[in-house]
């Protein structure tokens, strides 16, 4: 499945659970939304971060959302490389692959 398609099934997903839970949903996006424009930490820097959790965490479809939204953020691949590089240092060899999972994704992205 190409990452756009795994960002689509992940989109409906979450429309899904949040029309189940509308109100822990909306609680999260606020939370979110503080967390990613409050702070001394640009919004790149802090997409960087949540895609090396996501990477540690082994989150597929959270490492399709941060990849996306570094691409929009205007990050470039050597700067996604580098962030995947501190992400396999400190995960080893699961997270090398959730690594190559997220670069494959930017490289679509942005192709």
């Amino acid at each position: 499945m190409s990452c756009r398609d795994k960002l689509s099934d992940t989109r409906k997903g979450l429309r899904n659970l949040n029309s189940a839970i509308p109100e822990a949903a909306q609680a999260f996006g606020g939370l979110s939304k503080a967390v990613k424009q409050g702070g001394v930490l640009d919004f790149k820097t802090k997409e960087f971060i949540a895609l090396g959790i996501a990477i540690a965490g082994r989150c597929e479809d959270c490492i399709g959302l941060h990849v996306e939204a570094l691409v929009k953020a205007g990050a470039t691949r050597a700067e996604v490389a580098d962030v995947l590089a501190m992400s396999i240092q400190m995960g080893g060899g699961p997270a090398m692959m959730y690594a190559a999972r997220a670069m494959t994704c930017f490289d679509e992205l942005t192709n």
